[in-house]
């Protein structure tokens, strides 16, 4: 017999992943925590491959958790966007700005599936700098901007926060004095919380590295030049630093959504808006 995944037992291990925590997960879930260990169990088993870290602390992806995720993650988003557009037929031209670190993850890949699903609209993707965006919002040229809380160009209709992860280069010394760090170039939001994270646990550092690209960054860490904080979705797995203790906890990413307010009531435009919401 085929090998199927279920997609309640994707959810089951995406909502784990993200919680951190099978309690936590179960709690989210409404279910009980032995039952919804069965259900991961059951997709280890449909895998062949473990896909948690259990810990008296909570869980984490294993490797092929890791290279599971983002195949759930559009697994369960094209689900949940096939049964919200299909039977309907949407038109008009929409454009979306994205930090880009967010258009580099699976945001941009919803929005292809979702123009896939209209074919006679056009969704367009942008990745400007916060003034060149502002003054596109502004000019109703850029209809829903996603970005940090404190950049989005108009009110945030609605806000979310998410972690960072560390990218670790291959052969790079996690022990090292001082630590080989690769950051984003100023004006980044994230990276003065980096630094001061590494300060308050007592860490010498080295700028090993800077970029002002998401492009620049992965490169240099896949070069083996330092560490790096990063979102996870642009976590590749080879970068995954599997000692959580070797590092200091990251910030979160607080986040806001801002939609031009000429376009309430766009089918479109709220089809979009969806499609972000349940993505990020």
């Amino acid at each position: 017999m085929a090998r199927e995944l279920e997609t309640p037992l994707l959810r089951s291990f995406v909502t784990a992943v993200r919680a951190g925590s099978i309690s936590r997960a179960a709690t989210a879930l409404g279910q009980t925590q032995p039952a919804l260990s069965q259900q991961l169990r059951k997709l280890e088993s449909a895998v062949g491959r473990p896909l948690l870290h259990r810990s008296p602390s909570g869980v984490s992806p294993t490797r092929a958790g890791e290279e599971l995720l983002p195949y759930a993650e559009r697994i369960l988003s094209l689900c949940a966007q096939a049964l919200t557009e299909a039977g309907r037929a949407l038109t008009g031209h929409c454009r979306v700005g994205l930090l880009e670190d967010l258009a580099a993850s699976q945001l941009s890949q919803a929005l292809a599936d979702l123009a896939r699903l209209h074919p006679d609209a056009t969704l367009e993707v942008l990745d400007l700098s916060s003034a060149e965006m502002r003054g596109a919002y502004d000019a109703g040229n850029v209809q829903l901007v996603l970005d940090h809380v404190l950049d989005v160009p108009g009110p945030p209709r609605w806000t979310v926060r998410r972690p960072l992860v560390w990218a670790v280069g291959q052969g790079v010394d996690l022990a090292a004095e001082p630590l080989p760090v690769v950051l984003f170039s100023n004006p980044c939001i994230w990276r003065t919380s980096v630094l001061e994270a590494l300060q308050r646990a007592d860490r010498d550092w080295r700028v090993a590295f800077e970029s002002n690209s998401l492009v620049g960054v992965l490169a240099a860490v896949r070069a083996g030049l330092g560490v790096a904080a990063l979102m996870p979705a642009n976590l590749e797995p080879a970068m995954a630093c599997h000692d959580a203790d070797a590092l200091p906890t990251l910030p979160d990413v607080e986040l806001g959504l801002a939609r031009h307010p000429r376009t309430e009531g766009d089918p479109l435009i709220d089809a979009v808006e969806t499609a972000l919401r349940r993505t990020i």
